[in-house]
């Protein structure tokens, strides 16, 4: 197959100077000082489907300014090898220490002291660090734990079901997917059942981005409180009930030296959040991409062993996790031929990344066969996801029960109405209602 012709690259966006322009240096690099104005990625049209953008963004380029909804400005990544590459990139860090000052006057979007003690995460650390971190956690998501833990996990999809209408219809959001990945995580990490009962999933909403003149920041502000005293609550219970299990684990590093109090904190926030409401995401995103190719959905049902294939094509198709956490060079550096000044951010569009034709023949179809299948929905690199075996078992479990379960399955309202959530990184709806002839 003969390749395309490429397109020129449009001049690169500024994010921060707004400056216009096309400057293009000895070394073949284009100035990143001179730009046009920096697209702009929020909008429900851009939320209910970001592809048109990406596909445009990808023709034009591999590397784009774009500015998000809080004010923030970025520069995007999106096709495939470039994506690929930048995962894998060392001189990229993501500590926020690496940061310039126009970034910070931009992201502050956790306050302190907030920002602080619950932003250390692996997301945010770099070798030895990251390293060290990631180590105490690789035993608890091991893809041989996650098997033995299967048959818990269909018991806790089949309770949800079973707690669903008899027939008619219900909402697979409020009613399956928002509940689910949080349970599997409780008895993953050790989360004691009467800490479980009290977690409020509307402090997952600290993830989304609330700039500090947004009217919803008291509310915003508030969660984040009541999260932290969570995590300190989680913290003290097992420190007084010691147990071999992931939570008890972290505990015992922090009192041996090898966390601090902020790291071990910023730990089980990222476990209790990221943990849980990607897949819950995940989970909305991979019904309505099924609903709305009700053939794939009857062949899935009909052939569960298409099930482990399906799920890979599903991440690929439209994955939750649209958009990467902050990346930084240390010093001026060129990425895909555009010269990126330190400290400016860059994110990667996995999204963008997944639906490349140079990469996916017919990116932009549903196919439930496709072999090899290489996504980036889980990163890539050091940073690739952890908790990415727990998340497929969920996955085939969770799409697995609703199929086999729930006959006739089919949207319950047009799906063009769905209202998919604003969070900045994240793709998913906070309702999905549906119809189906009974429950067995």
């Amino acid at each position: 197959m003969t390749p395309p012709e490429p397109h020129p690259a449009p001049a690169p966006v500024c994010p921060f100077t707004g400056a216009t322009g096309d400057a293009t240096g000895a070394d073949g690099t284009t100035d990143a000082t001179t730009a046009t104005e920096p697209v702009p990625l929020y909008g429900r049209a851009y939320k209910s489907d970001p592809y048109d953008l990406y596909r445009q963004l990808r023709d034009t380029g591999p590397v784009h300014g774009v500015r998000f909804p809080s004010g923030i400005a970025a520069w995007l990544v999106t096709g495939y090898e470039a994506a690929h590459q930048t995962l894998n990139d060392p001189r990229l860090g993501k500590n926020h220490g690496l940061g310039n000052d126009k970034w910070r006057a931009l992201a502050s979007i956790m306050p302190e002291p907030q920002h602080s003690q619950l932003q250390v995460h692996l997301l945010h650390q770099d070798p030895p660090k990251h390293t060290d971190m990631r180590r105490l956690v690789l035993d608890a998501f091991a893809p041989r734990r996650v098997e033995a833990l299967r048959p818990r996990f269909q018991e806790l999809a089949d309770a949800l079901v079973d707690a669903l209408p008899d027939e008619g219809g219900a909402d697979l959001v409020q009613g399956f997917a928002a509940h689910y990945p949080f349970r599997v995580l409780a008895e993953v990490i050790g989360l004691p059942r009467e800490l479980a009962r009290r977690f409020d999933r509307d402090w997952g909403k600290v993830v989304q981005p609330v700039g500090p003149q947004d009217p919803g920041r008291p509310a915003y502000e508030g969660r984040l409180r009541a999260l932290q005293a969570y995590i300190a609550d989680v913290v003290a219970h097992k420190r007084e009930h010691p147990e071999d299990d992931l939570l008890g684990r972290l505990v015992t590093a922090r009192d041996g030296g090898e966390l601090s109090q902020e790291e071990l904190d910023s730990m089980i926030f990222q476990l209790l959040v990221a943990g849980q409401e990607p897949v819950t995401n995940q989970i909305s995103t991979m019904l309505i991409t099924l609903l709305r190719h009700p053939d794939q959905l009857a062949r899935l049902r009909e052939d569960p062993a298409l099930l482990p294939r399906a799920v890979e094509e599903l991440l690929r198709y439209d994955s939750a996790f649209e958009l990467t956490t902050w990346r930084f060079l240390a010093e001026d550096g060129d990425l895909h031929g555009t010269r990126i000044p330190a400290g400016d951010s860059v994110i990667v569009s996995l999204c963008a990344a997944n639906r490349d034709p140079e990469q996916f023949p017919n990116a932009d179809t549903l196919d439930l066969e496709r072999t090899p299948n290489a996504h980036l929905a889980f990163g890539h690199g050091i940073h690739f996801c952890p908790g990415a075996a727990l998340a497929r078992a969920e996955l085939q479990t969770a799409i697995a029960t609703l199929l086999a379960r729930l006959p006739g399955l089919r949207p319950g309202v047009g799906l063009d109405e769905l209202e998919w959530i604003p969070a900045v990184l994240a793709r998913g709806v906070n309702q999905l209602p549906v119809a189906y002839d009974k429950r067995l």
